[in-house]
């Protein structure tokens, strides 16, 4: 009997081990190649073991919470294809039983009048459609009894993790097939679901040709999720930016004079990013509606402010770490936290807890020397914030005696934000109130 051997997956330079999640399949499960059969945790990133070869799960290594050291074996899968097709016949009974007591009348008499030719109408379901909607093996065989094409398939709004399509979405679908409006297939931006991690294979890709000289480097499996989660949020969201000048000289000369105090009353450094996430976290009370995520027409209000702040890993890839309930904590508990976190981020050590449940995010482009930026929004959230480089400009301020001309400290705000929910008033307004708080921060606080 062929029997491959599954290892845990070296996951970057300093990872040596993973924690377990929950198993994706069980043993005895037929499983396709590049199919998930695990999700696993590290302290960057949450990710997925897909299966190397196509077979049945024949053993489980070890079960959810546990931790395995890399190159370790997670599981075994036999690809002889006799241990492939064994379980299919114990299954089918209990399938179809299952199937008929799920959907009832309905679907016996859909099924009456496909069974003999449904193969012929609805074809081989592919395991991820065009638009790159991941379909299981069971889900397909479903399908393909009942008489469900991929474009029908390609409506139903999956439950499962990256909006897959499960058996209980299916199952749950069947009954009231024929009597409901059918939504707009998942191919459509506007409507299309969060996508599979397997989307970026179909979603924007083009055939590169290779000219003399070239070298072919592999994506790194977290510059792959990034990418991943970039092209899905796009095809998520429609994306509207809003831009704002902020004159922050006070802000800049206030920080000039305490930071050097600071430093030694505190031991904190005093950097900007606290500061805009303490005038962000003001403007998202007084304006609660970009603090939200959009699960299809139900819109989730988030009781929280968890404000998520971009920062650079070793690899030159981007994470997310998470400050949890800013809005409870005041400069110098944000100060530590953004420090602790940006600190951690830098030689790996953040937790998976620490890189989840933002619900608002800040990236701060200006700390690469750009003026201003479009950020793509963090999914499931539905807005955020780019920051600018601060610099020296020209500018005409107002005074007693009328308007002058005045070297000012200026700073670009970009604000993106999902149009299906957020719309340019209130959009444009948020940015515009964080300028305010920014512009109008008080010279003489004291800490």
């Amino acid at each position: 009997m062929a029997k491959v051997e599954v290892l845990m997956p070296k996951m970057g330079e300093s990872v040596a081990e993973a924690t377990v999640i929950r198993w994706l399949k069980e043993v005895g499960d037929a499983i396709e190649m590049d199919e998930p059969i695990m999700e696993i945790a590290t302290d960057k990133v949450d990710s997925e073991i897909p299966s190397p070869v196509d077979g049945v799960l024949t053993e489980q290594c070890c079960q959810a919470d546990d931790v395995v050291q890399v190159g370790k074996p997670v599981a075994y899968i036999s690809t002889e294809v006799g241990a492939a097709a064994e379980p299919a016949p114990k299954a089918s009974a209990p399938l179809k039983a299952e199937i008929a007591q799920a959907v009832a009348a309905p679907v016996g008499a859909h099924s009456n009048g496909h069974s003999s030719n449904g193969a012929a109408e609805v074809g081989d379901i592919p395991k991820r459609s065009d638009s790159g909607k991941f379909f299981s093996p069971l889900v397909r065989t479903i399908a393909k009894t009942e008489g469900v094409s991929v474009q029908e398939l390609e409506t139903i709004s999956g439950s499962g993790q990256g909006g897959r399509v499960t058996k209980a979405d299916l199952l749950g679908y069947l009954p009231n097939r024929g009597t409901q409006p059918q939504t707009q297939p998942a191919s459509s931006p506007v409507a299309s679901p969060v996508q599979s991690h397997s989307s970026t294979a179909h979603v924007g890709k083009v055939s590169v040709p290779l000219m003399p000289g070239d070298e072919i480097v592999e994506m790194d499996r977290m510059r792959k999720i990034i990418a991943e989660h970039m092209v899905m949020s796009v095809h998520t969201s429609p994306h509207v930016t809003s831009y704002v000048e902020a004159d922050v000289t006070n802000l800049v000369l206030w920080r000039d004079r305490i930071k050097d105090d600071f430093l030694k009353r505190y031991g904190e450094k005093l950097t900007f990013t606290p500061i805009f996430i303490e005038c962000l976290v003001n403007a998202i009370k007084e304006m609660p509606g970009v603090n939200v995520s959009l699960d299809g027409t139900n819109i989730i209000k988030r009781k929280a402010i968890n404000m998520g702040m971009a920062a650079a890993t070793p690899s030159g890839n981007l994470i997310v770490p998470v400050i949890k309930n800013a809005d409870q904590k005041n400069l110098l508990g944000l100060t530590k936290e953004v420090n602790d976190l940006a600190n951690r981020a830098r030689i790996n050590r953040l937790k998976p807890e620490e890189i989840q449940g933002g619900t608002y995010t800040l990236t701060n482009v200006g700390t690469f020397g750009n003026v201003m930026g479009t950020p793509i929004i963090n999914q499931p959230q539905v807005a955020i914030m780019a920051v600018g480089a601060i610099r020296k400009k020209p500018a005409v301020i107002e005074t007693p005696s009328g308007d002058a001309i005045a070297i000012r400290h200026m700073m670009f705000l970009s604000h993106s934000y999902d149009h299906r929910i957020v719309d340019g008033a209130l959009g444009g307004s948020f940015v515009r109130k964080v300028a305010d708080f920014l512009e109008n921060w008080d010279i003489n606080r004291t800490i």
